[in-house]
């Protein structure tokens, strides 16, 4: 399981690098999907191993290449910090099954975008 975990880690990780994601669409869906977590649980686990700076080093890439407005990431930070205390909350009582369907159409909802703006 520690492989699993690691495998999981080192895509969110490049996912990251590349586009920005990581827990959300990488770590809980697999934590889900392949470690069989129910769904308050992969998302707790996400959020745990988000927890600590592991974005340092990408944040500096970007910062070094002129690709970061630091403004712009301490008020999204701020919105993070407001937003996670009730997002966390609702996601606990909710059913796995809604969340799970929630985030589903969520995901569909940000790629028909994603695909119509390209």
């Amino acid at each position: 399981m520690t492989l699993l975990f690691v495998a999981i880690g080192l895509a969110a990780g490049v996912l990251a690098g590349v586009f920005g994601i990581g827990g959300g669409i990488v770590i809980a869906p697999s934590l889900i999907l392949l470690a069989k977590f129910v769904p308050a649980r992969a998302t707790g686990t996400s959020l745990g191993a988000l927890l600590l700076p592991v974005g340092a080093l990408g944040v500096w890439e970007y910062y070094r290449g002129g690709h970061l407005d630091i403004s712009a990431a301490l008020w999204i930070a701020l919105g993070l910090a407001l937003g996670v205390w009730p997002g966390a909350w609702l996601a606990q009582h909710i059913s796995g099954t809604a969340l799970q369907r929630s985030f589903a159409v969520f995901l569909v909802i940000v790629a028909v975008r994603v695909w119509w703006k390209a």
